[in-house]
């Protein structure tokens, strides 16, 4: 063997170490980007839903605090059913929130809310879910997600 063919030889072993990372490297990067990828999308599709449920938990609260306002001032709540806004303590539904109403007293107070709050999505519609009770109680739900919120 010749100096110069041993020179090539040596080039070419040494121009072949030096070109990048081997098939097997590349395959090992691209199943941990994959791995990681899968818990990422995993992980935001749960908190979508866990979002979603909190929302619903706080509007539940936010119409149960209103509708005690509403009782407070008219000495009733609205009562379940068509959605009339009314005015003088005769609004029915959720929507007598949203104005202001005179009571008996001749007192003004409201609007208790500024709208009524839209469900998460996929949620069942926040009116369907008032119930006033015989016993002169109240109640809200929603439920969507496998989860359901209700107040009080």
């Amino acid at each position: 063997m010749t100096r110069s063919s041993h020179r090539k030889a040596g080039r070419r072993f040494q121009a072949r170490d030096e070109r990048g990372f081997t098939l097997i490297e590349l395959l090992v990067v691209v199943a941990i980007v994959g791995i990681l990828a899968a818990i990422g999308i995993s992980l935001y599709a749960n908190m979508t839903v866990r979002a979603r449920v909190a929302k619903a938990q706080a509007d539940t609260r936010t119409l149960a605090s209103a509708l005690t306002l509403y009782m407070g001032h008219c000495g009733v709540y609205p009562p379940s059913g068509a959605e009339v806004p009314g005015g003088q303590c005769n609004g029915n539904g959720l929507t007598a929130l949203t104005v202001p109403q005179l009571n008996i007293s001749g007192a003004t107070m409201g609007p208790f809310l500024n709208s009524v709050p839209a469900s998460p999505q996929g949620w069942t519609p926040y009116p369907a879910g008032y119930v006033v009770n015989a016993n002169g109680t109240f109640g809200v739900t929603t439920s969507g997600d496998g989860a359901v919120a209700t107040a009080p």
